[in-house]
């Protein structure tokens, strides 16, 4: 691998040397990576000629032969050198950065990691305060350096995500060794992004798709560093290249679809949400019918998956955002909540209360018609629901204002819906916080309309009534078949005839 590096060195032209004395060992001789310590050159005998003044002290190493680049030593800060030269440092302090280094055996090659560190330092510190254009080699090597680093392969994960899907049920997160590295990888490209010394005309060139479909892949590491990280450079990135916005917007509604109906498991939904929360809040009015897709296909059906509480947060704020925008999506939001309903988990039920509630919150009198029937049926459902936390959560809507207020003018709708539901439970469930909220909503709804309720409860009465006396008819008939069948006992040979 070190010998490779360093025959894509150019080599140093025969003047550049002349005051330098030779160096104890050959700067490509021993490029195995095998862990060699830095190695100073010696100093000039008395009798040799006078080094320049403003020649810069050399040093090699069997990880890192001396940079030839100009002639410049790659660890000499930026400080040392006149400003003619520091584009030439800079090259090569992103030349040496381009090792990559086995993070697995911290003692393995420890002075050279720590060189390179110095190096990324050195240059996270120069973009920042640079003050001049970043030129066209500078990108292209900069860009090159962050693919060597970054990009690539995640070994297989054999961690399996939880059946629950709550929101405090995920796993210990894994960090990657090499993070000293990589974090401040990170930070020079972040720096570099959103330096004004960088030309955007000359940035995209670089920044291109193939770069940012590589960033989006790392969005599935298990490091919860390295995705924060990312978060905030796909936002950079999407705000800086408008040209590139269209192409982003793709290929992550590509990831979420992909995580949705292929893979249910990717490690970067909540951070690429988070970013798309900023996105959606940028959308100009009226909506395209792009977002409106993206809506319809993408956000909703990310409800589905059973991994959902690790990134609800983050997906109800898009959806919320949408309704803001445009407030005729709310009734697709419930519609396609109740479409993707768990039907055995409690904990997604809970969420998904939690968040029409808040879809509620900003919705009008007419979306809220269009979906009211099947919403309070799916809500007076979770009323009657064995688990406790589900039947609360069902019960505490009723303490948000608004809801009352849309509940109180189309109570000729709902108040029929939901009163047998709070009559059952009144009469069965088994949890005393249950029953004790069951009782307030009862006096509520009276006290909205004291004459339709209490019409709903002669009516549910009445239904109960009917519902028993069918089955009282029901067990005599089966009675008066079991007693005629006890006095023609089945023998061996006689058939019998079964009806369906």
């Amino acid at each position: 691998m070190w010998k490779q590096f360093v025959r894509k060195l150019p080599r140093k032209s025969s003047a550049s040397g002349k005051g330098d004395c030779a160096s104890g060992s050959s700067p490509g001789g021993n490029a195995s990576g095998n862990g060699g310590t830095i190695q100073l050159t010696s100093s000039c005998p008395s009798g040799g000629p006078a080094r320049p003044a403003s020649s810069v002290k050399r040093m090699s190493s069997a990880v890192f032969p001396s940079s030839v680049v100009a002639g410049i030593e790659p660890l000499v800060p930026f400080k040392d050198v006149p400003n003619g030269e520091k584009q030439n440092l800079f090259l090569s302090k992103v030349s040496l950065c381009c090792i990559v280094f086995d993070f697995s055996d911290p003692n393995k090659n420890s002075a050279e990691k720590d060189f390179k560190r110095q190096a990324l330092l050195d240059l996270v510190e120069y973009v920042d305060s640079a003050s001049s254009r970043f030129t066209e080699t500078m990108i292209a090597a900069c860009c090159r350096m962050f693919a060597v680093n970054l990009f690539r392969v995640f070994p297989p994960s054999y961690r399996t995500s939880s059946s629950g899907g709550g929101e405090g049920e995920e796993e210990e997160p894994m960090f990657d060794p090499a993070w000293p590295h990589l974090h401040l990888v990170y930070d020079l490209l972040l720096k570099l992004i959103g330096s004004s010394s960088l030309d955007t005309k000359l940035g995209k060139k670089y920044f291109d798709h193939s770069f940012i479909m590589k960033l989006l892949e790392l969005f599935d590491s298990e490091d919860p560093r390295e995705r924060d990280c990312l978060k905030t450079i796909l936002h950079r990135i999407y705000g800086k290249f408008m040209v590139h916005r269209p192409f982003i917007r793709k290929a992550v509604s590509n990831i979420f679809c992909h995580f949705v109906f292929e893979t249910d498991r990717h490690n970067g939904i909540s951070e690429l949400l988070e970013v798309f929360g900023s996105v959606i809040s940028g959308f100009a009015l009226p909506l395209k019918e792009e977002h409106k897709i993206f809506f319809w296909r993408v956000l909703i059906p990310l409800h589905k998956p059973k991994t959902v509480g690790v990134y609800l947060q983050q997906l109800t704020y898009c959806v919320t955002q949408f309704v803001e925008k445009e407030p005729k999506l709310a009734s697709s939001v419930i519609l396609g909540l109740l479409r993707y309903w768990p039907i055995t988990n409690s904990q997604k039920e809970v969420m998904f209360l939690s968040e029409i509630e808040e879809v509620l919150e900003t919705t009008s009198m007419v979306e809220f018609q269009k979906c009211m029937v099947p919403l309070f049926q799916r809500i007076a459902h979770c009323i009657n629901s064995s688990h406790f936390q589900v039947a609360e959560r069902a019960l505490f809507m009723w303490n948000n204002d608004h809801i009352i207020s849309l509940v109180a003018q189309n109570r000729q709708v709902i108040v029929p819906i939901v009163t047998p539901a709070l009559e059952r439970n009144s009469q069965n469930h088994w949890n005393q916080s249950v029953l004790n909220l069951t009782v307030n909503l009862k006096k509520m709804l009276s006290e909205i309309d004291e004459e339709l309720f209490s019409t709903c409860i002669t009516k549910y009465m009445e239904d109960e009534e009917k519902q028993e006396s069918l089955k009282q008819k029901r067990k005599l008939v089966w009675e008066r078949l079991e007693s005629a069948a006890a006095f023609q006992p089945v023998t061996g040979n006689t058939a019998v005839l079964v009806s369906r």
